[in-house]
């Protein structure tokens, strides 16, 4: 009988000490432009500084992937917790003392992207050897919650925390990734098993994964599905504010359309372990593209900020089930010496297309009407929904057993009294 999450102490120490941090990093996405258009006075570099994080991440992200899997992965995420708070740190003090620069603020920027390149493949790497197989869809989801959790609180306290004083978001995020570390000091994973071969040439280890990812059908058809989704519901997304704005939609209702995103994310992650076993893969992965089909288009008629607040809610429903099943099909299918590569070259194919996405959205709005830009969102989802629909590869895509209990709701209560 293996041990429910709620009594995993490994996996509780990475889930709330991860919480807190990433409350702290959406605290700082949201303060960056208004610090440095505060100290600089230039909507560019504003842009410029918080696009440097994405940029370096991307960069960064294929070496990472190859190095999170020569070296020790727990290490690398001390190593990341420890650097992040201590570059936001010096920003801290810059802005107390009244020199901070957007040079400086470049370079700590700079580094948030590499350290979020480095993390994420070592924590996904990690994960399996934390819970057992039959646990991993149910951590999986509360990974997705604890980000869903992280960027609505953090979004939604960094204008706060802002008000409060310029140097008081960063503060915050400095303190939280400090936590983070404590957490990580006691995280004991088990020890990973020697390659027999030997760390060859970085370059030749990065394309090792990129062979892997394309030569697994199961692999390179779910991140096609990843792709194809994050392009064109991110354009849609851009497409729906603007249009909102057309409209004379209050701030405060736009503000609102954009929350409830991000809480059907967390309602659809708390039920997607249960949804996972019941619907089944091909269900659960095709299901996603049918429901923003036909929900896609209601943004027509639907003109209040409020509803479409509640049409984004039932949007963001589904997708974490999706998530669920893709994702513990590849760790559990991937072998632990390519698994930070996997993660590596999955996050920067769909963080490219999500990056694309918006600039798509705003092309559409320029060159056609806000009804058709909606419509051409939409088309693009339908298209894909009847690919994925009649995908063999899907329609036969594998089936893993998972605990049956409410692994999830023990493991909430868990992290709550742990942290």
């Amino acid at each position: 009988m293996s041990v429910p999450l709620s009594r995993n102490t490994n996996y509780r120490l990475l889930w709330t000490g991860q919480a807190v941090s990433e409350f702290g990093f959406n605290a700082t996405m949201i303060a960056f432009p208004l610090v440095v258009l505060a100290v600089s006075g230039s909507a560019v570099a504003s842009g410029f500084v918080l696009g440097t994080v994405a940029t370096a991440q991307l960069i960064v992200g294929l070496p990472a992937g190859a190095l999170v899997d020569r070296w020790n992965r727990r290490a690398v995420m001390l190593a990341c917790e420890a650097t992040h708070a201590l570059a936001i740190g010096s920003l801290v003090l810059a802005l107390w003392f009244g020199v901070a620069t957007v040079a400086h603020m470049v370079v700590v920027a700079a580094v948030i992207g590499v350290c979020a390149a480095l993390f994420e493949p070592a924590e996904d790497a990690t994960l399996p050897s934390l819970v057992p197989a039959g646990q991993l869809s149910t951590a999986v989801a509360m990974n997705s919650a604890r980000s869903s959790l992280g960027q609505l609180s953090g979004t939604a306290a960094g204008g706060f925390l802002f008000a409060a004083g310029r140097f008081v978001p960063f503060l915050a995020d400095a303190l939280t990734h400090a936590a983070a570390f404590v957490a990580l000091l006691f995280l004991r994973p088990p020890p990973r098993i020697a390659s027999p071969e030997p760390a060859g040439h970085l370059g030749r280890e990065i394309l090792a994964g990129l062979r892997w990812v394309w030569g697994h059908r199961h692999i390179r058809v779910t991140a096609l599905c990843a792709v194809v989704l994050n392009l064109f519901f991110s354009a849609y997304y851009l497409v729906i504010i603007l249009l909102a704005q057309s409209r004379g939609v209050p701030p405060e209702q736009i503000g609102v359309m954009a929350a409830m995103l991000g809480v059907g994310g967390i309602v659809g992650a708390l039920a997607a372990p249960y949804l996972h076993r019941v619907m089944g893969p091909y269900l659960s992965i095709t299901g996603v593209f049918w429901v923003l089909t036909a929900l896609t288009p209601v943004a027509l008629i639907v003109h209040h900020g409020y509803l479409m607040g509640a049409l984004f809610f039932a949007m963001a429903l589904l997708p974490p089930t999706a998530n669920t099943t893709i994702v513990t099909q590849q760790l559990l299918h991937t072998p632990d010496e390519l698994r930070g590569r996997l993660s590596s070259v999955l996050g920067l194919i769909t963080g490219v297309a999500a990056g694309a996405g918006p600039v798509v959205g705003g092309v559409l709005m320029e060159v056609a009407p806000g009804g058709t830009a909606v419509l051409l969102c939409t088309a693009g989802i339908a298209l894909a929904t009847l690919l994925v629909t009649v995908s063999p590869v899907l329609r036969h895509f594998p089936r893993y057993e998972t605990s049956s209990d409410n692994d999830l709701t023990h493991a909430m209560e868990g992290a709550g009294k742990h942290g």
